[in-house]
């Protein structure tokens, strides 16, 4: 069964193991507390996927310290003087509390959010992830299109979500393409970096040359883009 999971224990370091219909073993560092996760083809022992863990071992320490040494994420509150990204730009929040219809409305180098009187955390947070949403929706609906003329690769059908760990996903079988609401705070043009990425995913479901290649080609400074996605204590 596709995604079957499990877990083994490396010189006390546990592994996630999650089997798939893939052809090789592929070993990662999850941020932000360093969880690591080998994906391996359904066949593998875990004799053979201990050897392999080992082997990497020098690498998975360096990757786990790293992100130890990450500043910690800012916990907002979404209250006046906070600071808001938008395609990279930073924004300082002016909340205003009153008796009228909700509303986000950028003025200068200010987010103007005005919320009902008594609003709680939970529904500032809601309501700006939901502009977060439909900023990203319309760059998307732009630049999907475009990067699959650049490649020819093509995507039945893309969609938002908000999530912890990944800025964007591929299911590789209905070529359906996901992405992370928080990508709307980040550059664009880590947006076109996340939207190459996953349409590679359609043709090739792994991290290999193949793929290699296909980043190379069309975007050849995307290491750099990666790097700056990542910033700021952001996951990978």
């Amino acid at each position: 069964m596709p995604g079957v999971r499990k877990e083994i224990y490396v010189s006390g370091i546990r592994i996630e193991v999650r089997k798939k219909k893939i052809k090789n073993l592929y070993l990662s560092v999850k941020p932000p507390d360093g969880r690591v996760v080998i994906s391996a083809p359904y066949g593998v022992s875990d004799q053979m996927m201990e050897v392999f863990v080992r082997e990497k071992m020098e690498w998975i320490v360096r990757q786990k310290k790293r992100m130890e040494q990450r500043p910690p994420v800012e916990e907002k509150h979404y209250r006046s003087g906070e600071n808001l990204y938008i395609w990279g730009k930073k924004y300082t929040l002016v909340l205003h509390e009153e008796e009228r219809k909700n509303a986000f409305v950028l003025c200068g180098d200010n987010v103007l959010l005005y919320m009902r009187r008594g609003s709680t955390q939970e529904q500032r947070e809601a309501y700006i992830r939901e502009q977060y949403r439909a900023m990203l929706k319309a760059e998307a609906a732009r630049l999907v299109p475009v990067w699959e003329a650049r490649t020819g690769l093509h995507c039945n059908s893309w969609h938002t979500k908000y999530m912890k760990t990944r800025w964007g996903t591929c299911n590789t079988v209905k070529k359906r393409l996901w992405f992370n609401v928080q990508l709307a705070e980040k550059p664009l043009e880590c947006l076109e970096y996340v939207v190459l990425h996953e349409l590679a995913h359609t043709k090739i479901g792994n991290h290999g040359k193949e793929f290699t290649a296909i980043m190379d080609q069309h975007m050849p400074e995307w290491r750099e883009v990666k790097k700056r996605l990542n910033e700021k204590g952001s996951f990978s």
